[in-house]
Parts: C-alpha cells; sequence; structure tokens
C-alpha cells in the first residue's frame, strides 16, 4: 500500500519531503506533482525501478525516459548542448518542457535510447516538486503519469492513490499540478523537431 503525504503548496513539510526522499533512497517507486501533470519517479541507476515505471505505464524498453533537474545548471552534467541549444533552452526553463538530447558519460546507460544514446531532460516549475528534488541531492528519473490506454496524465493525488496503491510506494500531493504532459522537443540531430505537443508553448521552437 502506498504511503501519501500531503503537502503544503507554497510550503511543503520538510518532514514528509524528507521520508519520501528516505523511500526512494530505499529503492522505492513514487508519484509527484509537476508543472505538467503527475509523474512516477526514481533515483538515478536504480534498473528495478525504471522496469516497475515501464509495468505501470505499460511501456516498451525504447521508451525515453527523463532525468528532472532542479535547476538549468545540472543539465550540463548529464547532456551535450551546443551555444544555440543552451540558449534556446534556458529561455524556456524551468517550465514544462522535456528536451531529448545526446547524453554524456554521467548519465545512468540504463536510462539511454539504444543506438542513438539520448536521454530527457527537464526543470519543472513547481515547488513542491523542486523542493523534492532539492532534498534529495540529486536529479531523478522520471515519466509522465499517463495509465496505458489513456491519452491524459493524471493529475488528482488522491485518484493517483486509488489507481496506483499497490503498484507506487509514495505519493506526494500538494494540491497544485499542471493539467497536461510537457511539450517534447528533440534537439539530437540538429534540427528541432517538436515530439509532443503539451503543456509548454510550442512557439519558441516552430
Amino acid at each position: 500500500m502506498a504511503r501519501y503525504f500531503d503537502v503544503h503548496p507554497a510550503n511543503p513539510q520538510h518532514r514528509s519531503l524528507s521520508q519520501v526522499v528516505e523511500i526512494l533512497n530505499d529503492r522505492g517507486v513514487i508519484a509527484y506533482p509537476t508543472d505538467s501533470a503527475f509523474a512516477l519517479g526514481c533515483t538515478m541507476g536504480h534498473k528495478e525501478g525504471l522496469e516497475r515505471i515501464r509495468r505501470i505505464r505499460g511501456l516498451g524498453e525504447k521508451h525515453q525516459f527523463t532525468l528532472v533537474c532542479s535547476e538549468f545548471a545540472q543539465l550540463g552534467e548529464y547532456v551535450q548542448m551546443d551555444n544555440d541549444v543552451f540558449r534556446a533552452i534556458k529561455a524556456v526553463t524551468p517550465g514544462p518542457y522535456t528536451f531529448i538530447l545526446k547524453a554524456t558519460r554521467e548519465t545512468p546507460r540504463a536510462m539511454l535510447m539504444p543506438k542513438k544514446r539520448t536521454v530527457g531532460v527537464r526543470v519543472p516549475d513547481h515547488v513542491t516538486a523542486l523542493a523534492l528534488l532539492d532534498e534529495l541531492g540529486s536529479p531523478m528519473v522520471s515519466s509522465s503519469l499517463i495509465l496505458p490506454g489513456e491519452d491524459d496524465p493524471l493529475i488528482d493525488g488522491w485518484t493517483v492513490k486509488e489507481e496506483l496503491d499497490h503498484q507506487v510506494d509514495a505519493v506526494l500531493d500538494s494540491g497544485d499540478c499542471g493539467l497536461g504532459p510537457t511539450t517534447v522537443i528533440d534537439f539530437f540531430e540538429g534540427d528541432v523537431e517538436i515530439l509532443r505537443r503539451g503543456a509548454g508553448d510550442t512557439a519558441p521552437f516552430e
């Protein structure tokens, strides 16, 4: 049964965040709110966690996972960006975007797309998500919480608890999250490709 943590949206309680981090560090999988609906998360390098997320979402081996970071400066450790890409991403970060880029050697191999060796990265514009990342002290592996057969992600914490009570270890809820998934922008081949139109405005990339 998943533990449910209800925190304040403007000032999430440290005790609850530390307990969620304990669950993550104990190889747990959590659901948490972001500026683009709820997401599933686990720690970096946690292969079993990745497999659990795949099972929950009904995903194949080629699914592109995302590293969720607490600040823009962290991205350069995990992905390669030329000057133009650097400026384009910084202009809309933090925000409801996921960017696909070539990974550096610091990125866990289990997260990489086969052959392409790419990874998704993003910095959410959400108080609770950022507070959780700060408490964790490192990026988190993540995927939008879209259940099999559904087009839209889950946006209500109690619904997440009911749907995934025996599939995740914790649900962190602050009663405020975005209504749609991230907009996904692929920079891997040099040209900008919009892979998914979501909560983030695509105008800067068109």
